[in-house]
């Protein structure tokens, strides 16, 4: 910003010495410190700020962008949808017009009466797991105890046999 070198800065440095005095300098030095911080960080802030409405500003644009082209995209679908929706409809009434005198049958009806009985299957009660149940086979293969054993248990079945 400013060109000024070591040899300004010194000089700067003994004015303001001779100026202020040696009793003042230190305070005035942190006094002209905190305010440039302050500045600095000021003007941080309003370089942040600039840039959010700038990004703001150009999401918005890409937002307006996006809902046109889905507009566009939405309208495009439906006229291909009520196009082929047509044609399915003449090419089924031109496929029907060709029976002559058979009665239709409806849906409903190959659905209402079941020609197979439903096969009974045993069926196989299963045990309910509650959320903290460990099964038993990971409880084995990681030899976890499933039973606690008393002192005396414990001593009759680790004690050596003669």
């Amino acid at each position: 910003m400013f060109d000024i070198g070591m040899s300004e800065i010194g000089l700067i440095g003994v004015v303001a010495l001779v100026v202020l005095g040696p009793e003042k300098l230190p305070r005035v030095a942190r006094t002209a410190g905190n305010l440039l911080g302050r500045a600095q960080r000021y003007l941080a802030e309003v370089k942040a700020e600039v840039n959010r409405q700038i990004d703001l500003e150009e999401l918005r644009n890409v937002k307006s962008s996006l809902e046109t082209a889905a507009q566009d995209m939405k309208k495009s679908v439906s006229d291909n949808v009520a196009e082929v929706q047509g044609s399915f409809d003449d090419a089924w009434k031109e496929a029907t017009a060709g029976l002559s005198g058979e009665a239709e049958p409806s849906m409903a009806d190959g659905f209402s009466s079941p020609s197979l009985p439903r096969p009974d299957y045993p069926t196989k009660k299963r045990k309910k797991l509650s959320g903290n149940t460990v099964p038993q086979w990971y409880r084995r293969q990681a030899r976890v105890r499933t039973q606690a054993l008393s002192g005396a248990a414990r001593m009759a079945r680790y004690r050596v046999k003669r």
